[in-house]
């Protein structure tokens, strides 16, 4: 269907300009109902849209500060692929006490999705201990020593309690911050995983110890080689990846 989906929000509905958004969407600020949001429009399916905008509206009515999905005029959550959500104002985080504002929001995310269903078609790190793919992880695409060593770092996560991970949210363009709020965005690569991939953040913001932020940069390190394999940010991930 494409941006005509617009349309379900409003006779007055219309897009503005293109954001900066993941690779996988086609990002834009709209104009909903005479109000500023954005709309984002992919090719998830209604399965994993209806997973994401559940995770959503529960950590909001938890009072994290989150993008809100607008309903059409019907009350669905999405149309077609796209979604749209209420706009966040702030700014990236740019010292290491915004980054440890951001660590405290993220764990408050992990404490308050504990026990969440995996997303449809996703596997997490330590599932792909022995599965073979998952969503955008094909692992039979990789070369055999390199998936060699992505289990190695992933076998060191295995055993622990898994909830929701944001999946991306040391990119400072995920996050909007003002005095009041921290806000996590793009929610796209969100997934249940072991919470510690998450809180690989600049300098350690998360104060994990030396062996814990090892074995979470290693196993992040080793996520991202594979969910992006093999582009050339990816070959520099797995290049991160000790050998076994």
């Amino acid at each position: 269907m494409g941006w005509e989906a617009l349309g379900q929000w409003g006779e007055d509905a219309t897009r503005i300009e293109p954001l900066a958004g993941g690779a996988a969407n086609d990002v834009w600020s709209v104009r909903v109902n005479g109000h500023l949001a954005v709309g984002r429009l992919g090719t998830r399916s209604d399965a994993d849209l209806a997973w994401e905008t559940d995770l959503i509206q529960h950590l909001d009515r938890e009072g994290l500060t989150v993008p809100v999905p607008i309903p059409t005029t019907d009350g669905r959550l999405f149309a077609g692929g796209l979604v749209v959500m209420t706009y966040l104002e702030g700014g990236p985080p740019e010292t290491q006490a915004d980054w440890r504002r951001v660590a405290d929001t993220l764990r408050e995310l992990h404490r308050l999705t504990q026990g969440w269903p995996q997303r449809p078609g996703w596997r997490s790190s330590t599932d792909l201990l022995h599965a073979e793919t998952g969503t955008r992880i094909n692992l039979g695409a990789m070369p055999p020593e390199g998936v060699a060593r992505c289990r190695a770092a992933w076998a060191r996560l295995a055993g622990r309690q898994t909830c929701v991970v944001h999946g991306n949210p040391n990119n400072p363009g995920n996050v909007r911050m003002t005095a009041n709020h921290v806000a996590l965005i793009d929610w796209d690569e969100a997934h249940v995983d072991v919470p510690d991939l998450d809180l690989v953040l600049p300098d350690n913001a998360a104060d994990l110890d030396d062996r814990a932020y090892d074995i979470a940069a290693q196993a992040s390190a080793a996520w991202e080689a594979a969910v992006c394999w093999d582009d050339e940010y990816a070959v520099k991930r797995l290049a991160e990846v000790r050998a076994v």
